[in-house]
């Protein structure tokens, strides 16, 4: 069962070197586990720390400068499109709700998910 992103979950990408808090913008009325819940039109991150994709220019010419070593630059994270699938049943603010099994592309290549998220979904008996 997958369980609901809000504000301050971490995310990675598979091309940055540290984890990165999720921030919602796109909701400040609904709430879970006391954060604001996050939709899947929440992604917008300042940093994944250094960068290792060759798809982004910065790492490419300094891989190029050093003579084909890779050399991992400073990461800003290029994501246009929504988190997909999302959750299509529930809806925050007539948007789909974000989930843990959700992913999303940046333009460099990473792939960004879900690595820890305060809000749990508890199943009863």
């Amino acid at each position: 069962m997958a369980n609901p992103m809000v504000m301050t979950a971490m995310c990675t990408c598979s091309f940055g070197m540290t984890p990165c808090p999720l921030t919602v913008t796109s909701n400040q009325t609904v709430m879970m586990s006391k954060q604001p819940a996050a939709t899947i039109m929440d992604n917008k991150f300042p940093t994944f720390g250094m960068c290792s994709s060759l798809a982004n220019p910065t790492v490419a010419s300094a891989t190029a400068a050093a003579l084909g070593v890779l050399t991992p630059m400073p990461c800003v994270p290029v994501t246009a499109a929504p988190w997909v699938p999302g959750a299509p049943t529930v809806l925050v603010n007539k948007k789909p709700l974000l989930n843990n099994t959700s992913k999303l592309m940046c333009a460099w290549g990473g792939v960004i998910q879900a690595a820890m998220t305060p809000a749990m979904t508890v199943k009863t008996p």
